[in-house]
C-alpha cells in the first residue's frame, strides 16, 4: 500500500496531516485557510452532530437558523464583543460584480454597488440573535428561550491546520435567554456538563472542566466555562465553551421582559458551542503510527469483513457466511461492510481499513471456514484472535464496549502522566520545554502576570478547574500569595 504515515516521534505535525489525508477526512481547498471535509470525515462529524443534537433536545433546546450576514452596527453594540472579534472578521462591502470593460472575460467589483452598511460574515451569532430576541421576548411567560443553531462561521486565520484551526469551520451555537441570573448560570454549567459527557463517553477523550481567566474569556461574557483536553503532542485543546453573558447583550439590544412581580427587567443570557475542532481532538487523542483510531460510538463503519479466497467457489462459500454475519451484526445496531471487491488483495484492504480506524476487522479464509473459525482484529490494540463463527457476533458486539472503554482509559492515563505540579518558574519552563502537557502551578490572579508568562513561554492558563481545592502557595512568577493552583499549557 502506497499510503505512509509519518512516525509520531519523527514529526508529530506531519503525522497528523498524513492521517487526515490518508484516512480521507479532509483536504485544503482552493480558498486559502478553508478546507474540504471529505465524505468519510463528514460521516464522523454527522455522528457527532447527531449525538449532540439528541443531548440538546433532551435538555429542552430546539434548533433554529439565523442569517450568515451581520450588520457591522450590530457587532458594535456590545463593546467587549466588538473589540474581541474585530481582527478576525471577514467584511462584505459590495453586493454586485460587473464585466471589466478593459479586460475581456474578467469581472470587477461594481463601484456603484457599495453597501450603505458593511456586513460581517458570521464569526458568532450573539448580535444577530439578540436583535431577533427583542421581538420574541416581552414577558416572563416567554422565558426561558432555549435555542441552538447548527451553522458555519468565519474567523480569519493566517496560519491554519485542518480541523484544528481554519478560517471557516462548522459548529453549533446555543443561545438562551432567562429571567434570572441563577437560571442562566445553571444553564451555562449544565451545557458544560453536556459537552464533558459527550467528550468522555462518545469521543473517549478525558477533559478538565474549568472556568477561564478574565484574559481568556469570550468577548462579551461575564464568565466562560470550558472543557480542556490534552492531546498526544503535549498541547491542550479547548474542546468546548459555555458562556454566562449576564445582561450585556440584553442591554445592548434593549431586550426586556415584563417580570412576574411587575416592572420591566433585562433578560439574562448564555451562549455555548463546539465545532469541527472536535475532529482534531479525536484524531490527535487516539490515533497511532498506522493511522486513524476511532471510538466505536463515532465510527461511521464499525466492522469490515474481508474474504480470503482463491477462486469463485471459495468466495461463494465465504460470502454465504459473511453476509449472514453482516445481517446479524446490523440487527445488533452495528454498521458493517462486506468487502468482496476483487480489485484489491486482502493485505491492501487490511491496511486501508486500518488507516481509516475501523474498530473491528473480520477476516474469513477458506481454511478458517472449514474449521468454523474467523479471525477478528481490534484496531485499538492491533491484536488478533481466532473465534468460532457461532460466537463471533456476540464477541464483536461486546468488543465495541471494550474498545470504547480502552480508548478512554488509555487517554486518561496519558492525561494523568502529562499533568505535572510545579512550584518554581524554572521548573515550570523546564516542564513545558522537555515534557509538555498540563502544568499545575500557583498564580497570583493578576492579568499582568498571566500576560508575562504567556509572552515568555507561549503557555496560557487553560482553566481554573471547577471545584479546585484551596491551597496556600506562592505565584511561580511574582512570588505573591496564591490560594489555588491553575492549569497552564501550550495549546492549539
Amino acid at each position: 500500500m502506497s499510503k505512509v504515515i509519518t512516525d509520531r516521534k519523527t514529526d508529530i505535525n506531519q503525522w497528523y496531516q498524513d492521517i487526515v489525508a490518508n484516512a480521507g477526512l479532509a483536504e485544503h481547498s482552493a480558498v486559502k485557510g478553508c478546507m474540504v471535509i471529505k465524505p468519510y470525515g463528514y460521516a464522523i462529524w454527522e455522528k457527532m452532530q447527531r449525538a449532540l443534537d439528541e443531548k440538546f433536545k433532551a435538555t429542552g433546546h430546539v434548533n433554529a437558523y439565523f442569517p450568515l450576514f451581520i450588520p457591522k452596527s450590530f457587532l458594535e453594540k456590545e463593546e467587549g464583543h466588538a473589540e474581541g472579534f474585530a481582527k478576525e472578521c471577514a467584511v462584505v462591502t459590495h453586493y454586485r460584480l460587473k464585466v471589466d470593460p478593459e479586460k475581456k472575460g474578467s469581472l470587477m467589483v461594481d463601484p456603484e454597488s457599495k453597501l450603505t452598511e458593511e456586513l460581517i460574515i458570521r464569526p458568532t451569532s450573539e448580535t444577530i440573535i439578540w436583535n431577533t430576541y427583542k421581538n420574541w421576548i416581552q414577558s416572563y411567560r416567554d422565558l426561558p428561550l432555549l435555542i441552538n443553531q447548527w451553522a458555519n462561521v468565519v474567523r480569519w486565520e493566517m496560519r491554519t491546520k485542518l480541523f484544528l484551526r481554519t478560517a471557516e469551520f462548522l459548529w453549533q451555537e446555543g443561545h438562551t435567554a432567562h429571567a434570572t441570573a441563577e437560571e442562566a448560570v445553571d444553564e451555562t454549567v449544565k451545557m458544560l456538563g453536556v459537552y464533558a459527557d459527550f467528550a468522555e463517553n462518545f469521543m473517549a477523550v478525558p477533559v478538565v472542566r474549568g472556568v477561564k481567566t478574565p484574559n481568556e474569556r469570550f468577548a462579551g461574557a461575564l464568565d466562560t466555562y470550558c472543557i480542556e483536553a490534552m492531546l498526544q503532542d503535549g498541547k491542550a485543546l479547548q474542546a468546548g465553551t459555555s458562556h454566562f453573558l449576564g445582561q450585556n447583550f440584553a442591554k445592548a439590544f434593549d431586550v426586556k421582559f415584563a417580570a412576574k412581580n411587575g416592572g420591566m427587567e433585562y433578560v439574562w443570557a448564555t451562549s455555548w458551542g463546539v465545532s469541527t475542532r472536535l475532529m482534531g481532538a479525536l484524531i490527535m487523542s487516539h490515533s497511532d503510527d498506522n493511522g486513524l483510531v476511532l471510538p466505536p460510538k463515532l465510527a461511521p463503519l464499525h466492522v469490515v469483513i474481508v474474504p480470503i479466497y482463491k477462486g469463485s467457489e471459495g468466495l461463494e462459500k465465504i460470502s454465504a457466511v459473511a453476509l449472514q454475519m453482516k445481517k446479524s451484526l446490523e440487527e445488533k445496531g452495528l454498521t458493517v461492510k462486506y468487502d468482496d471487491d476483487d480489485k484489491f488483495r486482502p493485505g491492501h484492504k487490511f491496511a486501508e481499513y486500518e488507516v481509516k480506524g475501523v474498530p473491528v476487522r473480520i477476516a474469513i479464509g477458506e481454511r478458517d471456514l472449514e474449521k468454523n473459525l474467523v479471525e477478528i482484529a481490534r484496531r485499538d490494540t492491533l491484536s488478533k484472535e481466532t473465534i468460532s463463527i457461532d460466537t463471533a457476533v456476540e464477541h464483536v458486539v461486546a468488543l465495541m464496549d471494550k474498545i470504547q472503554q480502552n480508548l478512554f482509559l488509555r487517554a486518561s492515563e496519558r492525561t494523568a502522566q502529562m499533568t505535572t505540579q510545579v512550584n518554581s518558574y524554572d521548573e515550570f519552563k523546564a516542564v513545558l520545554d522537555e515534557k509538555g502537557g498540563f502544568v499545575s502551578a500557583h498564580w497570583d490572579g493578576t492579568s499582568e502576570t498571566e500576560e508575562k508568562i504567556k509572552t515568555e513561554t507561549k503557555a496560557t492558563i487553560r482553566c481554573i478547574p471547577l471545584n479546585n481545592p484551596e491551597e496556600e502557595g506562592k505565584c511561580i512568577y511574582s512570588g505573591k500569595p496564591s490560594k489555588q493552583r491553575v492549569l497552564f499549557a501550550r495549546a492549539h
